[in-house]
């Protein structure tokens, strides 16, 4: 894969904050609008989420999941060519082992979630990115696996 596709592979990842997830409460399908952290190793990413919220009830460990993250819409760009990683895989749990050096990344980059961490209704969870697609415009799509994350949480821009 080309440089400047784990380029934006990798940006997409570490620079955009919020993504879509969507899951199955009751057996339909839920979405929902999360802040997020990639794993240092691009392999998945991590969500804070209350309980008391609807799509949480289908971010129990071993559910499955799928996820949207993309650029921002903007009146220049054409909304079909904007960049995005399109992803699905299992939930995961965060061991208490990692959760303090995870609280802590999540810190620095979400100052506000100082108010949230220690409530007792949010938990962390782990979504894998087991099968993916990075979209950067018209016949630009891409198949990222495990291999992909790797080779773009390696780069160094």
């Amino acid at each position: 894969m080309e440089p400047t596709t784990l380029l934006e592979l990798r940006h997409l990842l570490l620079d955009t904050r919020v993504l879509t997830v969507a899951v199955l409460v009751d057996g339909d399908p839920l979405a929902g609008l999360l802040p997020f952290l990639a794993e240092p190793d691009l392999q998945s990413v991590v969500v804070h989420t209350s309980r008391l919220a609807r799509h949480s009830r289908g971010l129990a460990v071993g559910a499955p999941h799928s996820l949207v993250i993309h650029e921002p819409d903007r009146p220049e760009h054409d909304p079909m060519a904007l960049p995005r990683l399109i992803a699905s895989g299992q939930v995961e749990a965060v061991s208490d082992a990692a959760r303090p050096a995870l609280q802590e990344r999540w810190l620095a980059r979400f100052a506000s979630a100082r108010s949230t961490l220690p409530l007792g209704d949010f938990e962390f969870r782990r979504l894998r990115l087991e099968s993916a697609r990075l979209i950067l415009g018209f016949a630009q799509a891409h198949g990222i696996g495990s291999e992909t994350l790797a080779a773009a949480a390696e780069l160094r821009p």
